[in-house]
């Protein structure tokens, strides 16, 4: 007789069809649904110009959660503009920009000035 271990992902007190025999596996797909529980919540939350039923909600959120790494790849170097400056740029029709971003250009030009001194 042989003994197997098997783990099974208990959500909202239902146990989903998906059985993993590692754990590691279990606990990394258990984390996947809580990002896509997170992102449909997100979604939900969104002002759209259209109206977005439950189902598919949960398939885009669930479908984003699943291929994480390559939508971060695509949202690397976005920057995002707080709500005051959207109104700022919404009335002079380019957004300005941060001043941190300011400050990194000023130590930036500083540097190749520097450089072209030596």
């Amino acid at each position: 007789m042989a003994v197997i271990t098997r783990y099974v992902i208990v959500r909202d007190g239902v146990e989903l069809d998906k059985v993993f025999s590692v754990k590691k596996e279990a606990d990394a797909y258990d984390k996947m649904l809580d990002a896509a529980d997170n992102l449909a919540d997100f979604i939900r939350e969104g002002e759209f110009d259209t109206e977005l039923d439950d189902g598919t909600i949960r398939s885009v959120s669930v479908y984003l959660a699943k291929n994480a790494p390559q939508v971060t790849g695509f949202l690397k170097g976005v920057r995002l503009i707080p709500p005051a400056e959207k109104e700022k740029a919404g009335e002079s029709g380019s957004a300005p920009k941060p001043p941190a971003a300011a400050g990194a250009r000023k130590k930036a030009a500083a540097k190749k000035a520097d450089k072209e001194k030596k």
